[in-house]
């Protein structure tokens, strides 16, 4: 398997030590709540049945990917938050995810550069 050489510093989250649809069930419930949703109104916005949301947030059952992309969009939040992966990475992944875009960053021509402080305005 090949692995991009700007990646290999990385760390990779730990195994979780309780089932994942039980960690989802918890921070997707504090979303809801967070976003002052009833739990048949995120059902709705992500077009699935009442039931099978209440399983998810319950711990019962694992949300697809596609599921959960849309529990993200529809409660303002990140797979990260919802699969119980801390908020904040280690200063050391930072300094060499940092490093590693600075890199990326230089390579661009001019167009290149322009179209992504476009695509970036409220990146500082």
């Amino acid at each position: 398997m090949y692995i991009h050489p700007d990646a290999r510093g990385f760390a990779l989250p730990k195994e979780p030590s309780r089932p994942l649809p039980s960690i989802v069930g918890g921070p997707l419930r504090a979303a809801r709540l967070r976003a002052g949703l009833k739990q048949t109104e995120v059902a709705q916005l992500i077009d699935i049945s009442p039931i099978v949301y209440s399983r998810i947030e319950r711990g019962r059952m694992l949300p697809s990917v596609q599921t959960l992309y849309r529990l993200c969009s529809a409660l303002r939040t990140t797979p990260n938050e919802l699969l119980d992966y801390p908020a904040s990475l280690p200063p050391d992944v930072v300094s060499a995810a940092k490093e590693a875009l600075l890199r990326r960053v230089r390579q661009l021509d001019a167009h290149q550069a322009l179209a992504l402080i476009q695509l970036l305005p409220d990146v500082r």
